[in-house]
C-alpha cells in the first residue's frame, strides 16, 4: 500500500503510518510506502496530484528491487491525502510509453483504494459550509473566497469526482456523519456517482465520528484490512 499523508495540503509527514497499517507489516502480510509531496505554501494544485503520481510511478519501478508485485499495490489514506489518492486512482493512468524518463513510463493505477474523510467535489463549497481555509489555499485563492468567484474549471480538475468511472479500481470510502472539517456528503455523492457511472464502491458512515474517523479502530480498522486483503488478493492463511 501507498500511503499519501493528511494536512490540510499545508502539513503533515510521511514518518507516521496509521496503526492499521503498522499493524499489517508488523504481520508480515503488507508492505507499505509512505509518501510526502509539496505543500501549498510551495505550489498550489495540480502539484501536488503530479507528486502522488510521480511517488506511484516510482514504487512501480523498484517492484522488482523491493519485492513488491506491481499489480497489486494500493492506496490509503486521510483528509487530504485522501482526496490525493481518490484524485490519482480515478484518474487516467499518467503512463507514458514513449518518454524517455524509465518512471514516466510505468502506471500510475492502483488496485484498490481506501479513503478516510477525503474531499471529493470542490463544488459543494457553494452548497455546504467549508470553515477551513485549506480547500481554497490548495488552488491558489485566497481564505474566504467566495466559491462563485472561483473557477469551474480549476474546481472541476481538483475534485475526484469528476473522474469517476465504471472502469475505476475499487473503492472503500470511510468518513464519520459528524465531521465538520470535510462534510460526509463529500463520501456519499462519490459513491454515488461511483455506483451510478458502474464502478464498485463501499461506503463505510461512521456514526458519531469527526474527522479523525480513521483513529477509532475496531471496525474501522477491520473493514479497511478486509477490503485491502480481498482487493490485493492476499490469502487469509498466507502471511508473506
Amino acid at each position: 500500500m501507498v500511503y499519501i499523508h493528511g494536512g490540510g495540503w499545508r502539513a503533515g509527514s510521511k514518518n507516521r503510518l496509521p496503526g492499521w497499517l503498522t499493524a499489517a507489516v508488523n504481520d508480515g502480510w503488507l508492505s507499505v510506502v509512505s509518501v510526502e509531496y509539496r505543500f501549498t505554501d510551495v505550489a498550489p494544485h495540480p502539484a501536488q496530484v503530479n507528486d502522488c503520481i510521480r511517488a506511484i510511478q516510482f514504487v512501480r519501478s523498484r517492484a522488482k528491487e523491493w519485492n513488491i508485485d506491481p499489480d497489486r499495490i494500493g492506496v490509503t489514506g486521510g483528509s487530504a491525502g485522501a482526496h490525493l489518492l481518490l484524485w490519482v486512482a480515478l484518474h487516467d493512468d499518467a503512463a507514458d510509453a514513449s518518454s524517455s524518463d524509465p518512471i514516466k513510463r510505468q502506471s500510475s493505477r492502483a488496485a484498490c483504494v481506501v479513503s478516510f474523510a477525503g474531499p471529493t467535489d470542490w463544488s459543494l463549497l457553494a452548497e455546504i459550509e467549508h470553515k477551513h481555509p485549506a480547500y481554497r489555499q490548495l488552488l491558489g485563492y485566497e481564505p474566504g473566497t467566495p466559491a462563485a468567484e472561483m473557477s469551474s474549471a480549476v474546481i472541476a480538475d481538483v475534485s475526484p469526482i469528476s473522474f469517476a468511472t465504471k472502469d475505476d479500481r475499487p473503492v472503500l470510502l470511510v468518513h464519520g456523519d459528524n465531521d465538520v472539517i470535510v462534510p460526509v456528503r463529500h463520501a456519499s455523492k462519490l459513491h454515488e456517482q461511483l455506483k451510478s457511472a458502474g464502478g464498485s464502491s463501499e461506503l463505510l458512515v461512521v456514526k458519531g465520528a469527526n474527522h479523525g474517523v480513521a483513529g477509532p479502530g475496531g471496525n474501522v480498522s477491520q473493514r479497511a484490512i478486509t477490503f485491502v486483503r480481498t482487493h490485493l488478493r492476499i490469502d487469509q492463511d498466507d502471511n508473506e
